[in-house]
């Protein structure tokens, strides 16, 4: 019988060159991505680390809102929802790095749970009327919210309509207004003040629809799971906006303790008489 001749356990067959040299590319594909911060899990963390960055809330001194003012949008909570924040949902297709960091638009807004005033959930209230900065806002005046400069400067205005989203370009959608919380109240305060920290509805000029968090529709965000946040008029059997609808405009607590809605709730009599007073600049 013939000697045949076998091959040992260390001699390669088939394309073995050329899966080497893929093999070699992608490993160097993925180190220049990893270099250049390129990685999936690496963008994840820088919009993380900046995102998320402390902003400091403007402090009323007269327990108004006014145009300029930095503030949080938050909804108290109510039946199968938690107490939430209107943020900022960005994700890694929003980020830009050039000409600087940040973030670009169109952008998604959802309620997050995290109650914390950083650059997601930071917002200013911004004049569309000519009104001056430092202004006080007035019941059913029109105004725009707005990100603050910086990394969150590329989403610029909320706009409408049942998907609440964040614009670069301003304009008659983006415009909102706030109402008395009380239908039976809102003839009365009328161009009044609007106080700071005091449950309100917000309204969308353009659709007459209540800025609204949705407890039941559960978002899987970058940021964990969030409540989607839509412009609806969501109304009782009395015709009345029920709690997805309500919103307070958060200013810091003076004495330092945290937001004043969360850390001094409102009463039931806070909103009983007009706030009047001086509205010089209106």
């Amino acid at each position: 019988m013939a000697h045949r001749r076998g091959f040992s356990s260390t001699v390669k067959v088939g394309n073995w060159n050329e899966d080497l040299l893929r093999e070699e590319e992608s490993k160097k594909a993925y180190l220049d991505k990893r270099e250049r911060g390129e990685l999936v899990a690496q963008k994840i963390d820088f919009l993380k680390q900046n995102i998320l960055g402390p902003v400091n809330l403007s402090m009323t001194t007269d327990g108004r809102l006014h145009f300029g003012d930095v503030v949080m949008l938050v909804n108290m909570g109510g039946e199968n929802r938690e107490c939430s924040a209107v943020s900022i949902n960005a994700d890694v297709n929003n980020l830009i790095r050039i000409p600087s960091p940040g973030i670009q638009s169109p952008c998604g807004v959802s309620a997050g749970r995290g109650i914390l005033p950083c650059r997601r959930t930071a917002f200013i209230i911004t004049s569309v009327d000519g009104s001056p900065e430092g202004s006080t806002l007035l019941y059913e005046q029109s105004f725009a919210l707005t990100t603050t400069s910086g990394f969150a400067r590329g989403c610029a205005q909320i706009s409408r309509l049942q998907e609440v989203t964040l614009v670069d370009e301003g304009s008659f959608l983006s415009w909102w207004k706030i109402v008395h919380f009380d239908p039976q109240e809102r003839l009365e305060y009328e161009g009044q003040p609007v106080p700071a920290d005091v449950k309100v509805v917000i309204i969308h000029c353009k659709t007459n629809q209540a800025l609204a968090v949705m407890g039941d529709h559960i978002l899987r965000t970058t940021y964990g799971k969030e409540y989607e946040v839509t412009a609806h008029t969501f109304l009782d059997s009395h015709k009345v906006e029920e709690d997805k609808n309500h919103w307070i405009l958060c200013n810091p607590d003076p004495a330092g303790a945290g937001l004043v809605p969360l850390d001094h709730p409102e009463s039931a009599d806070d909103n009983k008489e007009p706030t009047q007073g001086n509205t010089d600049g209106i």
